[in-house]
């Protein structure tokens, strides 16, 4: 029997139903192509009444990572993909460990593949002592319409973007990993994986909405990839990390102190990834 195409209309069925087992009036698009689907979502968050959404795409022309950074996505090569929804939590520090929290428990959720997490918002794993990295997440959010019951209300926007095959890519960062070669899968399907990330992905977020990161502190240590290690900072500074705290922040203990940093003011790399081949 001819094999099925990965993304066929069997597939789309199966995945649609599962997001909304936990988000009823969710949308679910599969694209061919296209410029981001964070771009395309965040593009569509002026809308004050448009539904969750799943955008996914085969293959992205502009894809992007955070700080600005590009995104790569060829045709099989990864799995591509953006979830939207309203969110109004009290505080938005520590989304993106919480989500990528949700994404290594579903990808791993006994701890096989030792997949870890490196502050703030990458999927990692470690190879030869060597940190690598198997997808990123970007967050973006906008202002929706304002109510007395929910005045912090935003359209939140969750990119994700994980190597199924490893790249062949040089550049700043740390060196990329794919889950074929971690798992040894001859053909990791993209729908089945990311039927796993969203039903983990969705309860984690509307969890979060509820009750922050402080209840997932004790969870996100046992992923964590850079706990004991020397970092060095993006400003200059070095230390030890050692973990987040209950709001998300990286602490780390330096020369001057113990400090507590966020995500918004700095990137974060092992000493030991400093002459590693980058992604």
């Amino acid at each position: 029997m001819m094999a099925l195409p990965p993304w066929n209309d069997q597939a789309v069925q199966a995945l649609t139903s599962s997001v909304r087992r936990h988000c009823p009036d969710a949308g679910v698009e599969v694209v061919d192509f296209i410029d981001s689907t964070n771009s395309e979502l965040m593009r569509r968050g002026h809308g004050r009444d448009n539904p969750p959404t799943l955008l996914v795409a085969l293959s992205q022309t502009a894809g992007r990572g955070r700080m600005g950074r590009a995104w790569q996505s060829q045709p099989g090569a990864g799995l591509t993909f953006s979830w939207g929804m309203h969110m109004a939590p009290t505080d938005w520090s520590g989304l993106s460990l919480a989500v990528g929290l949700a994404l290594a428990d579903a990808l791993d959720p006994d701890g096989q593949w030792g997949l870890q997490l490196k502050w703030p918002n990458d999927l990692c794993w470690q190879s030869a002592g060597a940190v690598r990295k198997l997808g990123g997440i970007l967050i973006e959010t906008q202002m929706a319409a304002a109510s007395a019951e929910t005045p912090a209300r935003r359209w939140c926007v969750v990119g994700v973007g994980l190597n199924l095959q490893t790249p062949e890519i040089d550049g700043a960062g740390l060196a990329p990993v794919g889950w074929r070669e971690i798992t040894s899968e001859a053909t990791p399907s993209g729908p089945d994986l990311l039927q796993a990330c969203m039903a983990a992905l969705v309860p984690a977020m509307q969890a979060f909405e509820s009750h922050g990161f402080a209840p997932l502190v004790e969870r996100f240590a046992q992923r964590d990839a850079l706990r004991g290690q020397t970092v060095v900072l993006s400003d200059g500074r070095s230390g030890t990390a050692l973990g987040v705290d209950a709001q998300g922040a990286l602490r780390v203990q330096t020369a001057q102190g113990l400090q507590s940093v966020h995500s918004a003011e700095v990137s974060v790399r092992p000493i030991a990834a400093q002459d590693a081949p980058h992604v």
